[in-house]
């Protein structure tokens, strides 16, 4: 291998990346790798295997820090430094349990919460090797009640460093259930830290932190904790919408909605927090393929309340957009917007709205998924829309007579 024209001894090279080993550890098979390579592989990918023997690894596999190698890699980075090689750290010993509940009791002394819940931050964005050992600490479960106590102590800056450290342990679904089940509190206190983070809308920012963390809790919560969600809990997933923040963000904000909609009334909550006109908004925007899908999956579920289809058809760009996106960004995209068209049109088919379809090109899309490579249950929607409404659109100069007369 070469990095920058300087010839790399092979042995330097971890087997996964194929770059120079800044932290090299050793397995039980005897192959060494460094350990951000190999911690990913055994403990995110959750293989149990070594990569180059594919010999049996244990799921909690020692690794064995390769003090010599890395001394040995160091002093050659030096020694071809004038190479353009970059000098390699000594990296940070993983984290201890003792070291980790000492930190944990620390927490409860008020002149130290704020410091030991960076520190904690920092280890957990550090290695693989850290995050796990801090899950299996019970980090997790203290932070969640350092959310519901600062809300209760009106400290919006601890909750924020809390989320923090939760958002940079990546705990598992598995892992988050048991903390989140029938937690209302934990959902009233992250309810409560939207409204009153900071105005940083970053992917690093508090109010990305606290709706991507609603979304990780929602996707585990009991179906009891969803219906009771609370109508100025809506109003602030909204808002993060109408803040325009970054893309990871708008796009849990709006699977918290997609999750939240079939539960209970949670339809009727969502569409009185004004989401269709921000959904509608956002959609003009021309968002990524993922960003539409969601939004597409929000109105249709929202279409199928009559506030929600009053809202959509209320909107001067309301029915233009969603015929704009079939056939356009995906099959899941064309799936939903048919649909959302399909409802209106059977709850709310007003002639000033059919002519309104004509317009803006909604039923010559309609009549072309009938002709593209759409699924058999989108072409019958489409289909079902046609029929009911020819006659209102048969005569008209806005499109083709033989599409129209192709589904009588």
């Amino acid at each position: 291998m070469d990095a920058d024209g300087v010839e790399v001894p092979r042995y330097f090279v971890c087997p996964i990346s194929l770059q120079i080993m800044k932290d090299p550890v050793t397995v039980a098979t005897g192959i060494t790798y460094d350990r951000e390579s190999i911690e990913r592989w055994l403990f995110v990918d959750n293989n149990l295997t070594c990569p180059l023997t594919n010999q049996p690894l244990a799921r909690e596999s020692e690794l064995t820090p390769n003090h010599t190698l890395r001394r040995l890699i160091q002093a050659w980075c030096m020694a071809n430094a004038s190479q353009g090689v970059d000098r390699i750290p000594t990296p940070r010993a993983p984290v201890s349990k003792s070291s980790i509940h000492k930190l944990l009791q620390d927490l409860s002394v008020p002149k130290l919460e704020s410091n030991t819940l960076r520190l904690l931050s920092t280890l957990a964005s550090d290695s693989e090797s850290n995050r796990r050992s801090m899950v299996q600490a019970g980090v997790p479960k203290s932070m969640v009640s350092t959310i519901v106590d600062s809300h209760r102590r009106n400290r919006p800056d601890r909750v924020e460093e809390a989320l923090a450290v939760l958002i940079a342990l990546k705990a598992s679904p598995e892992e988050l259930k048991p903390l989140i089940g029938d937690n209302h509190d934990l959902i009233e206190s992250l309810t409560w830290a939207l409204k009153h983070a900071s105005s940083d809308s970053s992917t690093n920012g508090p109010r990305s932190h606290a709706i991507v963390f609603l979304k990780c809790a929602l996707e585990v919560a009991n179906p009891t904790l969803g219906e009771r969600l609370k109508s100025d809990f809506f109003m602030e997933v909204v808002s993060v919408l109408k803040a325009r923040s970054s893309p990871q963000t708008i796009k849990a904000a709006l699977q918290v909605l997609l999750d939240a909609c079939p539960m209970g009334t949670n339809r009727s909550k969502i569409v009185e927090a004004g989401a269709v006109a921000e959904l509608i908004e956002l959609e003009l925007t021309a968002p990524d393929k993922r960003t539409s899908e969601l939004v597409l999956g929000v109105l249709d579920h929202l279409c199928n309340c009559a506030d929600g289809r009053a809202e959509l058809v209320g909107h001067a760009a309301g029915i233009a957009v969603v015929a704009k996106r079939i056939l356009r960004v995906s099959p899941a995209a064309d799936d939903r917007a048919v649909r959302i068209l399909s409802s209106v049109c059977k709850f709310s088919a007003t002639n000033e709205l059919l002519q309104e379809m004509l317009k803006v090109g909604a039923v010559s899309k309609l009549c072309l998924v009938l002709q593209a490579d759409c699924s058999t249950t989108v072409k019958e929607k489409a289909r079902w829309v046609l029929r009911s409404h020819s006659e209102a659109w048969r005569n008209s100069p806005c499109i083709a007579t033989y599409l129209i007369t192709r589904y009588p």
